[in-house]
C-alpha cells in the first residue's frame, strides 16, 4: 500500500512539474534548481517505474550505478571534451532532432547540459517526439560536480 502511494504522489509531480514548466518556462542562466523536498535517491529507487520528470544528481548516479537509466549529454562537442560524466553519449541540442533513433525508447533516458537549461529544452523536443521516460539532471553538470561525482574528459 505504501510503495502505491509513493508512486502515486511521484505520478503526481511529475504532472505538476511539466505542468509548472510549461507555464513558466526554463529557470534563468545560472539559476540553481533545488530537488523537490521530500523526494532523495532512496525514494526514486524505490518506484524506479515511476521518476520523476527532474532528478537530483544523488538520483542520477544511484540510477545510473544499477544500469537503469542512459544519460545523453546535449551540450556542444567542446563543452562535453571540457569534461562530462562517464559514459554520457553526446548528441548536441541542436542534433537532437535529427539523431531521435539514437535515443532508446525502451529506457529510462536523463539528460544533461551545463545548468538544466538546454536539457530542459531537448526534454520538450523528445517529448513532441513521443518520448515518454525522459528526464532532466536537475542543475546539470554544475550540481553533479558540486556533489562531488565523477567528470571524465
Amino acid at each position: 500500500m505504501r510503495s502505491c502511494a509513493l508512486a502515486g504522489v511521484l505520478r503526481c509531480m511529475r504532472l505538476v512539474a511539466s505542468v509548472l514548466f510549461v507555464l513558466v518556462g526554463c529557470a534563468p542562466q545560472g539559476a540553481v534548481v533545488e530537488p523537490v523536498a521530500g523526494v532523495d535517491a532512496a525514494a526514486v529507487l524505490a518506484a524506479p517505474e515511476v521518476l520523476p520528470v527532474d532528478l537530483s544528481s544523488e538520483a542520477v548516479q544511484a540510477l545510473y550505478a544499477e544500469g537503469e537509466i542512459v544519460i545523453i549529454d546535449v551540450r556542444e562537442p567542446s563543452a562535453y571534451a571540457q569534461g562530462h560524466i562517464p559514459g554520457a553519449a553526446l548528441i548536441p541540442l541542436g542534433e537532437l532532432s535529427g539523431r531521435l533513433e539514437e535515443v532508446p525508447r525502451d529506457q529510462a533516458v536523463v539528460l544533461v547540459c551545463r545548468s538544466g537549461n538546454r536539457s530542459r529544452q531537448a526534454l520538450q523536443i523528445l517529448g513532441a517526439e513521443g518520448f515518454e521516460d525522459i528526464h532532466n539532471l536537475l542543475g546539470g553538470m554544475n550540481a553533479w560536480s558540486r556533489a562531488g561525482y565523477e567528470v571524465v574528459q
